[in-house]
């Protein structure tokens, strides 16, 4: 039995050791391994203070209470009989009691090493709390430190006592007879000087709630308020001398002998909490505060209204009124045209499925389902492009293939990367692609294609063999290597893991990872590395502990490698005054609840991270250098961090503002813009962000709302939309030109009125968000100028300007879009309404919806077929946006749009009659393969498209007339064109 207990002690202790060795060896090869020591270092000295913090005092205090018991104390034999069960345990029962309860203190404490660290290497903010005069630095590093002692400190003090207790009653120094207590003296010193201890410290803890109640949640705001600043933190502060002198009227009991005292002091320090902490206050906030609400806590609004814009970052947002026309004239964009040439036609939430047609080539390849935004410089001009990596998809094996030697050696990394302009479209409906093909070349130019760390990279890969090996490891497929399959092969190379060169790093990690492939392989060698956690977000969130990380890594082009680029986020949940909100929710757009538990109220982009896709190196560069947390942080983590100086011009270039920054903001202003107290007690400029405008019919408002639903148009059809998850409209990136400003590329949001849901809601739009994004520019280690800065354009509240749900009714609604949108149908076919874009041009509001058009045959895609545009009340639906735009602005809109030459735009480079999984699209300008089992006739489907159209009018102003006879013509020909719009469609 000995035995078995031993080896899995070892067996045990094996596997721990395993899990710290490789931590350290997977840190240390990306050098950051001060940063995991430092953390066993704080962590272990933070058990160890917890552990000896809880069992000394309970020792001492087991060990004084047996010491000083009455030897000759006359015991009861229910007692007698106690005592003779726990001698025989005694001396195990006093020290297994402390070692275990030091043991739960020390595991509970270990976990606080951040805040004691915090705490040790605090900054100033430089900015006061308005209450007390304090430092913000105050509440943010100190406040929590002191509390969480204070708070331990009682709980070691109260087990302490209730030990001493059942000690002194054991051994009969405390005997309860009748309604007669006798205690010791020295029970009597002892229990009195521990309740002392409990007390004095209760006095510490109501005086520093006084300081806690400025980061209270309230029902109105954070922060205190009337009744707290006038009656509750008063009132903390008697009860904090009262618990003073009950402490000390204690220690009288413990010299005097008297309890009398002490307990009458201890009841009116009850009556005190009562009267003082409960009963005066609702007095106050009922009968004095309450009827005249605004008039009391209008101050206290203030207070709110300026440190939550400060802790936010959008105290400095620049709010101009902009009193947006509904009339669309012609010419109307001729001061927009760099906008208008920059509207971005492809929605990257739709056309992940047409990248993985025409580019994914293989079944192991894969697109994320939502590709990522960028812009790149193209022949001396700034593109916006939709971007994706085709990454590794081990799930896409065959089950021959799926093997573990597969899944370990061979299918090891991903392939380059496939980016189309985001204004451009072939005249099939497909992106124009300016990298592609496989190994991909185009505008990006040449860089390390191979993606060894990614966002679907598996979880551990074994890579690298001497120079002369055989490679294993595919590369991609080729064509043109008979002896692999028609498959081009690689060995890794670069310095991206841990060693596998010796049997004792293989023996511990085939314990992590629970595979013998790791330790038994003859493909394992001396220069075998292990690749894992290889997501990128993983990656920075492991080596920056302290920060909470964007949900959204994406890859850029820079400096002839693939870098991941992700923002890092400094947070607190302590700016005194500050309005908090749930992180997640504001970032998935649906209701915040106050029981969440990522409540923060300070938030700061703090740090910008690169994780290079072949190496794996992780760079983090201090973003906001005037952030006090990660001035802080980097006295804990002195070499972690580089300066903003290091990046490189082309790295600038690609670092935009980061999303979920701007959606926590973003629901701030909502509330925030407002600046006067009154009215925003009143609440009546309060705003909303709008829901997303493709999903109809869902209440749900939940972050894990379908991706997908269907809209019913006037004539009864039904039409997919496509939808964010989270259920309120999505930030675009647009290059474009925010009015009184220059043109960027820009995020941006809108809003509506704050509104209860009902009938009457009016969704039109009350403001306009936009952050410029725009990072690069300045060169090599400067931020640009404009980086950042926020601009609220605000409407006329007499305006009724549409919002976009009802510019989305407008295009569901409209009879002409309803039946064009039937016509696309035919053929078995479904219809994608895209992101609808709002932009601010024209003196007024430009909508632009892409319209995508799917087959349901097995291997389709969607194709950009029409545009639907609106300004005011009036819309346009065309086969390009341009067209659109002149339709919609009296046959000129003053400018071109990007697909002004779709008609003629993206020849094919695959065979005509490809089919659309194939693959056989390569090169710069390249569209892909066609749509469907056969070749789509573009000539002849635009033809009966156009017949359809002209067949539908002649109908309508035949029933107009009361011609039966030109109406039936009119549908036999509408008939004829339907049939031949399904032939082309066909290919037949």
């Amino acid at each position: 039995m000995v035995t078995i207990i031993v080896l899995a002690a070892l067996v045990i202790g094996f596997f721990i050791f395993a899990s710290l060795y490789t931590d350290y060896a997977w840190f240390a090869q990306l050098g950051f391994q001060q940063v995991l020591t430092t953390r066993w270092i704080a962590g272990t000295l933070m058990f160890l203070a917890g552990f000896l913090g809880m069992a000394i005092p309970v020792f001492l205090s087991i060990g004084l209470a047996f010491r000083y018991r009455p030897v000759y104390a006359k015991l009861n034999s229910q007692l007698d009989r106690y005592q003779q069960v726990i001698e025989p345990l005694r001396r195990a029962v006093m020290i297994g009691i402390p070692v275990v309860l030091g043991i739960f203190a020390g595991l509970s404490t270990s976990g606080r090493w951040s805040m004691v660290l915090e705490y040790f290497n605090r900054t100033p903010f430089g900015k006061t709390d308005p209450q007390f005069g304090l430092d913000i630095g105050f509440y943010v590093f100190e406040l929590p430190f002191w509390r969480s002692i204070v708070a331990y400190s009682s709980a070691v003090v109260l087990i302490a006592g209730l030990a001493a207790l059942a000690a002194c009653y054991l051994y009969g120094a405390l005997r309860f007879g009748g309604r007669e207590v006798r205690i010791s003296r020295a029970a009597r010193i002892q229990l009195a000087v521990t309740a002392a201890l409990y007390i004095a410290l209760q006095a510490v803890s109501l005086w520093l709630d006084q300081y806690a109640a400025l980061t209270k949640s309230n029902s109105l705001i954070t922060g205190a308020q009337y009744t707290e600043v006038n009656a509750v933190i008063p009132g903390r502060e008697i009860m904090a001398g009262i618990a003073a002198i009950v402490a000390i009227l204690f220690i009288v009991t413990a010299v005097i002998g008297r309890w009398r005292i002490s307990i009458v002091g201890t009841g009116l320090l009850l009556v005190a909490a009562i009267v003082i902490g409960g009963i005066y206050p609702w007095i106050v906030q009922r009968l004095q505060v309450k009827p005249s609400e605004r008039t009391y806590e209008s101050a206290y609004i203030e207070r709110n209204i300026k440190a939550t814009r400060d802790a936010y970052g959008v105290s400095d947002v620049k709010e101009q009124n902009y009193d947006a026309t509904t009339e669309a004239s012609s010419g109307a964009l001729a001061q927009d045209a760099q906008t208008t040439a920059n509207i971005r036609l492809i929605d990257p939430k739709i056309v992940s499925d047409t990248f993985s047609q025409l580019q994914q080539y293989r079944q192991y390849y894969q697109f994320p389902d939502e590709l990522d935004v960028d812009r790149y410089d193209v022949k001396g001009e700034t593109e916006d492009t939709v971007i994706a990596v085709r990454d590794i998809d081990l799930d896409g094996l065959s089950s021959a293939a799926n093997t573990q030697y597969n899944r370990a050696f061979v299918y090891t990394h991903g392939y380059g990367v496939t980016a189309a302009f985001g204004n451009q479209r072939a005249s099939d409906g497909k992106p124009v692609f300016l990298e592609s093909g496989i190994p991909s070349n185009g505008a990006l130019g040449d860089f390390q294609q191979r993606v060894y760390f990614g966002e679907t990279s598996p979880a551990y890969s074994i890579v690298g063999a001497p120079k002369g090996s055989k490679d294993v490891e595919l590369d991609y497929p080729s064509g043109s290597d008979d002896d692999n399959g028609g498959n081009a092969t690689t060995t890794y190379s670069g310095d991206g893991g841990p060693s596998l060169g010796n049997f004792f790093n293989r023996l511990v990690y085939a314990a992590k990872f629970q595979s013998e492939q790791v330790l038994l392989s003859d493909a394992v060698n001396k220069d075998s590395q292990i690749l894992y956690d290889r997501d990128p977000i993983t990656r920075v969130q492991k080596v920056a502990p302290y920060l909470t990380v964007d949900s959204d890594a994406y890859p850029a082009i820079v400096d002839h490698r693939i870098q991941w680029v992700v923002d890092g986020y400094t947070t607190s949940d302590a700016y005194p005054y500050s309005q908090s909100q749930s992180l997640s929710d504001s970032i998935a757009g649906s209701e915040s609840s106050a029981y969440r538990t990522d409540q923060v109220n300070y938030i700061r982009n703090s740090v910008k991270a690169t994780v290079d896709a072949y190496t794996g190196k992780v760079t983090l560069y201090a973003w906001d250098t005037k952030d006090p947390v990660l001035k802080t942080w980097e006295k804990i983590f002195p070499t972690s961090v580089k300066s903003v100086s290091s990046m490189s011009a082309e790295l600038l270039d690609h670092v935009r503002y980061p999303t979920d920054l701007f959606k926590v903001q973003r629901s701030i202003l909502g509330t925030y813009h407002v600046t006067n107290a009154n009215s925003f007690y009143s609440g009546d400029d309060a705003w909303n962000t709008p829901q997303e405008p493709t999903t109809t019919g869902s209440t749900d408002t939940d972050a894990s709302a379908a991706d997908t639903s269907t809209t019913t148009n006037a004539l009864g059809a039904q039409t997919t939309t496509t939808a964010s998850k989270a259920n309120l409209q999505d930030p675009y990136y647009l290059t474009m030109k925010v009015p009184g400003q220059e043109t960027a590329y820009n995020l941006y949001t809108t809003y509506i009125p704050q509104q209860s849901a009902g009938a009457n809601n009016r969704n039109v739009l009350t403001g306009y968000l936009a952050a410029d994004s725009d990072a690069g520019g300045a060169g090599k280690g400067k931020k640009a100028s404009g980086y950042g800065k926020l601009t609220l354009l605000t409407m006329p509240k007499t305006d009724n300007i549409p919002g976009p749900a009802q510019v989305q009714n407008l295009f569901n609604s409209d009879t002409t879009v309803s039946q064009e949108l039937n016509i696309l149908k035919r053929g078995n076919s479904t219809v994608k309404q895209g992101n609808l874009l709002t932009l601010p041009v024209g003196g007024g509001f430009l909508y632009v919806q892409p319209v995508y058009v799917q087959s349901t045959s097995s291997g389709s895609y969607p194709l950009l077929q029409k545009v639907l545009v609106a300004f005011g009340d009036k819309i346009a639906f065309e086969d390009t946006l341009d067209e659109a735009l002149n339709s919609l602005f009296g046959g000129d809109s003053g400018a071109a749009a990007g697909d002004s030459d779709a008609s003629g735009s993206g020849s094919d480079s695959g065979s005509g009659s490809s089919d659309a999984g194939s693959g056989s699209d390569s090169g710069s300008g390249s569209t892909g393969g066609s749509t469907g089992s056969g070749t789509v006739d573009n000539d002849a489907l635009q033809k009966a498209l156009s017949d359809a159209k002209a067949a539908l009018q002649d109908r309508q102003d035949a029933y107009a007339d009361n011609d039966l006879v030109a109406a039936a013509e009119a549908d036999k020909r509408l008939q004829d064109a339907i049939e031949a719009a399904t032939a082309a469609e066909d290919g037949s």
